[in-house]
């Protein structure tokens, strides 16, 4: 008790500890978000860099993949003949319409096939028989982009795979090499390749549809841990400072 009959209370320590852990942890998060703004903006930097340097052999490529495991981007030019029969389907929007992404066996002339990405085609037209004339048939010459494989489903949030129908929501190579009824007799190149906008008799598929921006908004994020660390350490100290100024704390 004091003079005035106001019973003291001791300093708040539970209050000072859980107030310290929560900054540590937003403090942590804000560090996190600055660390993923300077990877976010090295991937762009090299993305943009790969798409505006000259296509490159396939094997080139080829070697880079076997070194690093990371062709994402990088240009390419390859010759086959398009298995057209065996394509299958990614879903996908474009340009505000969605549908699907023609992928289809390339042999090449060493025997090897590749997955490629002819590009995108709406729903109505996912039926070859309705786009007969981008079915070409010979040798080609594909200009694209390398896309690395992923290594596992991105998101639970995305429906599986049908391959039975030919249909996925994620870019399994290894679900569509074996579906494409290929691989027993070809080997595969480790990587998709995505055709570039060159156009296609009839228009479809539709190439040149790898999307090439990457969402940057770590700047933000951090920002936001910052700034909520510091209102947290201001709020603290400011209810500290008055309990012990109306000497309710001891």
């Amino acid at each position: 008790m004091t003079a005035t009959g106001k019973t003291q209370k001791s300093f708040p320590w539970i209050l000072l500890l859980c107030s310290s852990i929560a900054f540590a942890i937003l403090l942590g998060l804000g560090i996190w978000q600055t660390q993923r703004l300077f990877w976010k903006e090295q991937l762009i930097a090299q993305i943009e860099e790969r798409v505006h340097s000259a296509p490159k052999p396939l094997s080139d490529i080829e070697a880079e993949f076997a070194k690093t495991g990371v062709v994402d981007y990088m240009p390419v030019t390859l010759r086959g003949t398009f298995q057209h029969e065996r394509e299958q389907y990614f879903f996908t929007t474009f340009k505000g319409a969605s549908g699907y992404a023609v992928y289809t066996p390339l042999i090449l002339n060493d025997g090897r096939a590749v997955l490629v990405n002819r590009g995108f085609v709406p729903y109505e037209k996912q039926n070859p028989a309705t786009r007969p004339q981008g079915q070409i048939a010979g040798e080609v010459t594909v200009t694209g982009l390398a896309r690395d494989p992923l290594i596992a489903k991105p998101s639970s949030y995305l429906p599986d795979n049908e391959p039975a129908k030919k249909l996925y929501y994620w870019k399994d190579w290894g679900a569509m090499m074996e579906n494409s009824g290929l691989a027993q007799d070809h080997d595969f190149v480790g990587f998709f390749v995505d055709a570039d906008a060159t156009a296609n008799a009839g228009g479809l598929p539709q190439g040149g549809i790898t999307i090439l921006e990457q969402p940057n908004n770590h700047l933000q994020y951090a920002g936001t841990w910052f700034g909520l660390a510091a209102v947290l350490l201001v709020v603290t100290f400011i209810y500290i400072f008055r309990q012990r100024r109306s000497g309710d704390v001891q």
